[in-house]
């Protein structure tokens, strides 16, 4: 019998991830769920009380997609751009007692204030302007190393969410700062993080030419992030998104300018191992 349904008539002191209203679950969670439904160590009734509420809560101000992590491998992350400090808050008090990692992007620093005062074991990074709570261990799921490359330090706020985001979601990340083309010997002196790389995020503003000159260096996946830096006829990420979409390197994939968790997202579905 599996340790955490010794106690089928819910007394007290049940160990399990599934008691109602904190319910968590992973794939291998719900394998165990359904395999003590099967063997009748679970009988049917509870077993679909416990499921109630896996895939959402609803919250008031939000719907919580606690059956995130079940259908896309990572759980839910909180856009907190739009939020209101509390209503970011209230989020993450119904996020948490689930035991997840969480994270929050897109914070300014008069709302990171609120939440360390909420939650003062999470984390703010000024520059990427997220707020990490981590609640267990970030584990390596990759095939192998996302690497991070940022053409200039103004386009850092952009690499740096891709990087935190990339972290949470369970990859090893590597970073390189201020390579872009005005000193391409700058990139070609860390040839070697290029070519150890599973997959490479490249951040970029001004004209957008870093994407297609590390697309020409290696063979494997280059996700481009347009950044919006850059003067007047940068139309603030306008020219760098359309130079990486004109791209002569090919296999380069362009996401939404400043969207280094978009970027992070896609670069973690490439890398995940499967099995």
């Amino acid at each position: 019998m599996d340790e955490r349904f010794e106690n089928p008539q819910g007394d007290a002191n049940i160990s399990s991830p599934f008691e109602t209203g904190h319910e968590k679950m992973n794939t291998n969670d719900l394998k165990h769920l359904l395999t003590a439904i099967q063997s009748g160590d679970l009988n049917i009734d509870e077993g679909l009380e416990r499921l109630r509420n896996l895939p959402f809560e609803d919250a008031g101000i939000a719907k919580i997609d606690h059956h995130r992590a079940l259908r896309q491998g990572v759980p839910e992350v909180v856009l907190g751009e739009a939020k209101t400090a509390a209503q970011i808050a209230t989020i993450m008090q119904h996020m948490t007692p689930h035991g997840d990692n969480v994270l929050v992007t897109r914070v300014a620093p008069e709302k990171a204030a609120f939440l360390e005062d909420t939650h003062p074991e999470g984390e703010y990074d000024a520059v990427a302007r997220t707020f990490v709570l981590q609640q267990k261990p970030i584990e390596d799921l990759g095939r192998g190393k996302v690497l991070i490359i940022c053409a200039g330090t103004s386009d850092l706020p952009v690499a740096r969410e891709a990087a935190i985001t990339a972290r949470m979601f369970n990859n090893v990340v590597e970073e390189l700062v201020d390579v872009g083309v005005a000193g391409i010997h700058r990139l070609l002196a860390h040839s070697g993080l290029l070519l150890d790389a599973t997959v490479i995020i490249v951040v970029a503003g001004m004209e957008g030419a870093l994407p297609s000159v590390v697309g020409g260096l290696v063979d494997v996946p280059v996700i481009a992030v347009p950044t919006s830096v850059g003067y007047g006829s940068a139309f603030n990420g306008i020219a760098a998104l359309l130079g990486m979409l004109n791209s002569c390197a090919g296999g380069i994939t362009v996401v939404n300018i400043d969207n280094g968790f978009g970027a992070a997202f896609a670069a973690t579905r490439i890398n995940r191992r499967r099995g």
